[in-house]
C-alpha cells in the first residue's frame, strides 16, 4: 500500500508511541492526585507542555491541551462570545468546516460574522480584510495552511491589521504546525488550534495556545485541570507522546522539507510528461507535500476508488468531505472552471514516503486516465 493522504492523517511515529506505552501501562497516575505514584504523569504533562510552547514560540502557561483541532476551533471562537456583546467575527470562506460551523453557531446566538473571499490561488488578501474590518470586529479567525489545496496565508499581515483595529487574531494552524516553522509571538497569533495526528502523534489530542491576557471563557466547567480552563482528567498518554512528535518533526524539519519537494517534483514532471489537461491549485507559497490538482473531464471519486483498488489512498479534497460527491467548498470559493473542478484530487506525502512513492501514484494516475 501507498499511503499518500497525509493531510487527513499521518502515521504514529514510532518514539512518540513507545513514550506512549510507558504511560498507559506503567505510569498510569493520575497527574491531578498528590501522591507519589502520579508525580511522574504530573512531571511528563509538564515537560510536555515547555516542549510543545517552545516548538511554537510560546510560553507553557499558555498551552491548554484538547481534544484535537475541532475542540481548539470552537474553544477559540465560541469561547470569546459574551451575552450582550455584538462584536463581530470574521473569517474565510476556505476555512475547514471545524471553524465555518462554529462561526455559524455563533451567527444562530446573534453574533455577526464575515466570511472573506480568497483570491484564485486561495490567498486572503490583507487589503481584503482591512476593506471589511471595523472597529466593531472582536476576532479574526484565517487559517493558516488550507487543508485541501496548501495554500499559506499571509498571517503576520493579517494579524496586524486585526491589531490595529483592536480585533483578536486566531489561526486554525492544523495543517501547518510541525511542518513550517512558526513563532506566535512575531507573528503576532492570539490563539492557535493544533491537532496532534496530523504531524505524527495519536488522534484524538491536540492543544490550544491562547495569549497570556486574552479573556476567554473556560471550555468545560468542573476540575481545575488546565488552569481551571479545560476540566477533565488529561489523556497524559497522547499529550506526552503528542510533545515527541512535534518536536521531532520541527528538529527534522529542514530535511522534511527538501525531502517532500523532490517527491512532489517527481511527481509533477510524470503528469506534465503524459500531456493531461490540468491545473494545481493553490499558491506558489504553500506547504510542502501537498499536491492538489483539477483534471479536465476526469472524476475525482473514480480516480480515488480505482487508485484503491490498486492500494494507493489519495483523498479528492478535504478528508471530511471525502463521502460527499459535490465540488468542495474551496474548490468553489477558487473558481475552478466547471470542466476541472470535478477531477479534483488531493496528494499529500509524508514522513513514511518516499520518491519511488511519488513515482508509483503519478504513473497511477495516468495510467487510468489514458488506458
Amino acid at each position: 500500500m501507498i499511503y499518500a493522504d497525509n493531510a487527513a492523517t499521518t502515521q504514529l511515529d514510532i518514539d512518540a508511541f513507545e513514550t506512549m506505552k510507558r504511560f498507559l501501562l506503567n505510569d498510569f497516575g493520575n497527574a491531578s492526585q498528590p501522591y507519589s505514584f502520579s508525580r511522574a504523569a504530573k512531571k511528563a504533562l509538564k515537560e510536555a507542555r515547555t516542549t510543545i510552547a517552545e516548538c511554537i514560540g510560546a510560553s507553557p502557561e499558555e498551552i491548554f491541551f484538547t481534544s484535537g483541532g475541532t475542540e481548539s476551533d470552537n474553544w477559540a471562537i465560541k469561547g470569546l462570545m459574551t451575552y450582550g456583546d455584538e462584536r463581530a467575527t470574521i473569517t474565510s470562506k476556505i476555512e475547514h468546516h471545524a471553524v465555518l460551523n462554529a462561526c455559524a453557531a455563533v451567527e444562530k446566538m446573534g453574533f455577526p460574522v464575515a466570511y472573506l473571499p480568497v483570491n484564485q490561488y486561495g490567498v486572503v488578501l490583507p487589503e481584503t480584510l482591512s476593506e471589511t474590518i471595523t472597529s466593531n470586529t472582536k476576532l479574526v479567525s484565517i487559517m493558516f495552511v488550507n487543508n485541501e489545496i496548501g495554500t499559506i496565508e499571509p498571517i503576520q499581515q493579517l494579524a496586524q491589521i486585526a491589531h490595529a483595529h483592536g480585533a483578536l487574531f486566531h489561526t486554525d494552524a492544523v495543517q501547518a504546525v510541525g511542518h513550517i516553522p512558526i513563532n506566535v509571538n512575531s507573528l503576532g497569533i492570539d490563539m492557535l488550534s493544533a491537532s496532534g495526528h496530523k504531524f505524527n502523534a495519536p488522534k484524538g489530542v491536540g492543544f490550544l495556545y491562547i495569549r497570556k491576557g486574552v479573556d476567554i471563557h473556560p471550555y468545560a466547567d468542573g476540575g481545575a485541570q488546565e488552569h481551571g480552563m479545560r476540566a477533565g482528567t488529561e489523556n497524559v498518554a497522547a499529550i506526552v507522546a503528542m510533545a515527541v512528535a512535534l518536536k521531532k518533526n520541527c528538529d527534522n524539519m529542514q530535511a522534511a522539507q527538501r525531502k517532500l519537494q523532490q517527491m512532489e517534483e517527481e511527481f509533477i514532471q510524470i503528469v506534465d510528461e503524459s500531456g493531461i489537461d490540468y491545473i494545481r491549485n493553490g499558491s506558489e507559497t504553500r506547504i510542502p507535500g501537498n499536491i492538489n490538482i483539477s483534471i479536465k473531464g476526469a472524476d475525482g471519486e473514480m480516480l480515488l476508488h480505482r487508485l484503491d483498488l490498486k492500494g494507493i489512498c489519495i483523498s479528492t479534497g478535504s478528508a471530511c468531505d471525502s463521502v460527499n460527491t459535490q465540488v468542495s467548498h474551496v474548490i468553489e470559493a477558487i473558481g475552478v472552471q466547471e470542466a476541472y473542478a470535478a477531477g479534483t484530487i488531493r496528494v499529500s506525502f509524508g514522513a513514511t514516503n518516499c520518491e519511488n512513492d511519488a513515482k508509483m501514484v503519478a504513473e497511477s494516475i495516468v495510467n487510468i486516465l489514458t488506458l
